[in-house]
């Protein structure tokens, strides 16, 4: 893990390289990558210029566009603005779900999960209520407690009596942090996987993944010597590539596609 500084050759290197390789997949989070953070999750939305280095990528010559989102696709749709024609992919919830939607039978393992969930809810829930400002958000596959707009001074105990709550009932699902965020779920799908199989999907000869909190960096370790790896923001991370923040990353994006553009001509 590195905080280095990215020099505006690495940079420039590393969008030729992009440019040039056959089949590129540009794999993106979205909170916080493309859309500032907000206090109320479902009004968060692109930033013009993300927008437009958007769609600059999907109308590239043989590029693929994903958005990687431990939200789920259903909530991921509506905050994208995404079309049902729309070429740009989607792997929700962390990987656990896709857009187009791949089948995926439910097993017993799952269904019991399921109902397990739905007796935990609400005890997770009233711990919530005791904390001012936070708030839970119910995911696909288990919850999310957001306490941004919470005291920090509470923020500590509400974590930990949910960890004692998890450790007891569900000792065996998933747990993530992030920015102002403890996330419990059922499904072990991780970022890393989400792009692994994106990439076997389209076939791509490069991978570009770009996020800016913990969860990404499941993906970001995994990228190879071929691929790019992203950084929006500070923070500790295993990306080559650091940009300051959201505008930056546009900037980078619709620079690789102008690149592809003459290159794959």
């Amino acid at each position: 893990m590195t905080t280095r500084v990215t020099t505006t050759a690495a940079l420039d290197g590393a969008i030729a390289r992009l440019a040039r390789t056959p089949r590129l997949l540009v794999a993106l989070d979205f909170d916080g990558t493309l859309s500032p953070l907000v206090d109320e999750p479902m009004a968060a939305r692109m930033l013009p210029e993300a927008r437009a280095a958007i769609d600059a990528l999907a109308a590239a010559p043989r590029t693929t566009v994903a958005l990687v989102s431990g939200r789920t696709v259903h909530d991921l749709r509506i905050i994208a603005e995404h079309a049902d024609d729309s070429p740009v992919l989607l792997a929700g919830s962390h990987g656990a779900e896709e857009w187009p939607v791949r089948s995926v039978e439910e097993d017993v393992q799952d269904a019991a999960s399921r109902t397990r969930l739905a007796l935990l809810s609400p005890r997770v829930a009233a711990v919530v209520a005791e904390t001012p400002g936070a708030w839970l958000e119910p995911k696909e596959f288990g919850f999310a407690v957001h306490t941004r707009r919470a005291d920090p001074g509470r923020v500590a105990r509400t974590h930990e009596t949910i960890d004692e709550l998890m450790r007891v009932e569900a000792p065996e699902w998933r747990r993530r942090t992030g920015r102002d965020i403890l996330e419990f779920s059922y499904r072990h799908d991780g970022k890393d996987a989400a792009v692994a199989r994106l990439r076997a999907q389209v076939d791509a000869t490069a991978v570009l993944f770009a996020g800016d909190d913990v969860t990404d960096e499941d993906a970001l370790r995994t990228l190879g010597t071929d691929d790019v790896g992203v950084r929006v923001g500070p923070g500790e991370t295993a990306a080559a590539v650091r940009v300051e923040g959201i505008p930056q990353l546009a900037a980078m994006l619709v620079r690789l596609a102008r690149e592809r553009d003459l290159v794959q001509e």
